[in-house]
């Protein structure tokens, strides 16, 4: 199964991928599934399961149900206008999605956080109903958000495995695995971006990869900009303050003094990756990194190569952010990018091996080394588990973003340090990460059932 960039890194809003965007994708696919069919809903009820009841609440699953249900989409959404149709929602307990005639739903009575066993296919589930008059029900469909804004019925993902083994591939390097990008680089003599490009050009021109990673860029760095200049105390009764904007200032005024250490460059990093952080808490406009709980990280290792790299170029970001790509798809197709389903390893830890890749491909380096730099990256994340206390993306997310892009640079530069020889290969330590997650007790995987979720304050 082929994934583009363009599925790696989506612009979408925050807290929260797969808790946030995916229940708003997936009620934009119910809603156009309900328009063509024969049938005249009188509501709408909605059912979370797992992570999803377990966590729903603290990553804005509610809202996001809601307003997916009344026709938003996280690529288009408009805050103000978010605010006005739950604001009528509250009022009238109904929802007007485009294309369709009003329709009941109560989120007090229609939106059930079913805290008993989860849905068979994955961690992450819900079931959306299309009711008649007297509460029958006409439709159903079961989803599945999958991590990083993917979202798939219980069809498709029943589907997804046989179907991407079997088919042909329609691009012209469809490696699955590490070992077959390694491969498939030293036969055609291209990069792992050049590979990526030529994936790429099977679905759009070049103009229009251009463009579409530009704008990927644009988001993020525009993130980083908008959370180092924010202030005030985030949402959700953590009561946790912004501090992206303090750090900076602080390092603007010892900047030419001559007194701080070298190790100073770790707080920039770790100031832009919190920039990111922050800004998804509060719901903002983030680019999934892979996903949003791990959206820092990468932006982060980008704008340090920019800012703080002698001979770095804007008009390479592209390069990275294919390369990163590459990474992520790999990853996500053999483990997984869900906390939900494999803890945070999944998430942080496979943007920071996306970053490593990426920040190794601009400073030169070659296949073997830059699968080296994310095999670094990725080993270091093993076992980190998903435990946001009550249930939020600050605690220990914000933070642990940054000593994420930490990671993923000194990854990248210990790659970069050898010849891409290495013990451990990329494959063996995502194969861990799979297994690892698999057997990870569920209080540990994005439930706030385990970990720092219970031993802290909460309130």
């Amino acid at each position: 199964m082929f994934l583009s960039v363009f599925d790696i890194f989506k612009v979408g809003v925050g807290p929260s991928s797969s808790h946030t965007m995916g229940p708003m994708v997936a009620g934009g696919r119910f809603l156009d599934r309900l328009r063509a069919s024969p049938f005249h809903a009188h509501g709408l009820r909605a059912r979370l399961y797992g992570s999803l009841a377990f966590t729903g609440k603290g990553h804005a699953t509610d809202r996001a149900t809601i307003l997916g249900l009344a026709g938003f989409l996280p690529e288009s959404y408009d805050h103000t206008a978010a605010e006005a149709a739950l604001a009528a929602n509250r009022d009238t307990g109904t929802i007007h999605p485009p294309g369709l005639n009003v329709l009941a739903f109560d989120p007090d009575r229609d939106l059930v956080f079913d805290f008993g066993p989860a849905l068979p296919g994955h961690a992450n589930g819900m079931v959306i109903e299309a009711l008649d008059a007297q509460g029958d029900v006409l439709m159903q469909e079961t989803y599945y958000s999958i991590g990083g804004g993917f979202v798939l019925t219980a069809a498709e993902h029943e589907a997804v495995d046989d179907k991407a083994l079997s088919e042909p591939s329609p691009v012209p390097f469809p490696f699955r695995t590490a070992v077959e990008m390694l491969q498939m680089a030293h036969a055609s003599g291209l990069s792992i971006a050049q590979m990526k490009r030529r994936n790429e050009r099977r679905y759009r021109s070049e103009a229009e990869i251009d463009a579409g990673l530009a704008r990927i860029w644009q988001v993020m760095n525009d993130c980083i900009s908008r959370g180092l200049v924010g202030d005030g105390v985030l949402p959700g009764g953590l009561h946790v303050r912004r501090r992206a904007k303090g750090i900076l200032e602080s390092l603007q005024a010892e900047r030419g003094m001559n007194l701080a250490p070298p190790h100073t460059i770790n707080d920039w990093i770790s100031t832009y990756a919190m920039a990111v952080n922050e800004e998804n808490a509060a719901g903002g406009q983030v680019v999934t990194a892979p996903t949003n709980g791990a959206a820092g990280v990468v932006p982060a290792v980008i704008r340090y190569w920019l800012d703080h790299v002698p001979g770095a170029s804007g008009a390479r970001v592209g390069e990275f952010l294919l390369t990163a790509a590459a990474i992520g798809g790999i990853i996500k197709t053999n483990a997984s990018i869900s906390g939900a389903e494999c803890g945070c390893q999944a998430e942080v830890g496979s943007a920071a091996a996306m970053a490593a890749a990426g920040l190794a491909a601009v400073l030169g380096g070659t296949p073997e080394q830059i699968e080296n730099a994310a095999e670094i990256a990725l080993e270091h994340h093993l076992g980190m588990t998903c435990d946001p206390v009550k249930g939020l993306v600050q605690v220990p997310c914000i933070e642990r973003n940054g000593l994420g892009a930490i990671k993923a640079i000194s990854a990248a530069s210990l790659a970069l340090r050898g010849d891409g020889s290495h013990f451990v290969p990329l494959d063996a330590a995502i194969e861990t990460m799979r297994q690892t997650g698999r057997d990870m007790h569920e209080h540990y995987k994005e439930t706030s059932l385990g970990g720092l979720a219970v031993n802290v304050p909460n309130c």
